[in-house]
């Protein structure tokens, strides 16, 4: 019985240590705005989006700078938020702002000179704590909804 209560114990304070671990990391860069739109990728107005391995910059409401939408499989997209995650700040000069670049397979933020893994988000060259701000995609074979 005493070995079940320690185990216990033990196992409800590891879940409460990994459950605020989790909470750290929240970039507090994300803008404030609320996403949630459609595109038809194949039509010809998203011809760039029309092949894997094809992107192309959309524009969003304030505080958001734009969203990059990337094709990486025939039936998956990646929508990253075109706003530097880590120092989104840095490079303003009055109401204009740095913004995030592809320079294929990469997502760049030339200001903080940080490369991005356009697959995935995740940070490959240069010094940051957070990943791209990454919005909810779901496509449905011809409709696109971006979303957060």
């Amino acid at each position: 019985m005493t070995k079940r209560l320690i185990l216990l114990l033990l196992t409800t304070a590891i879940a409460f240590l990994l459950h605020g671990c989790g909470d750290r990391n929240v970039n507090p860069n994300i803008p404030k705005v609320h996403i949630d739109f459609e595109i038809w990728p194949d039509s010809p107005r998203f011809h760039e989006l029309n092949t894997i391995s094809g992107y192309m910059y959309l524009t969003s409401e304030y505080p958001s700078r734009g969203i990059i939408v990337y094709r990486m499989w025939q039936n998956e997209f990646k929508a990253y938020d075109r706003i530097p995650p880590n120092e989104p700040n840095a490079c303003c000069n009055g109401d204009s702002c740095s913004r995030m670049v592809v320079d294929f397979p990469f997502i760049v933020d030339k200001c903080n000179h940080i490369k991005y893994n356009i697959m995935d988000g995740s940070i490959v060259e240069g010094v940051g704590v957070y990943p791209l701000i990454e919005y909810y995609t779901e496509y449905d074979g011809s409709k696109l909804r971006i979303h957060n």
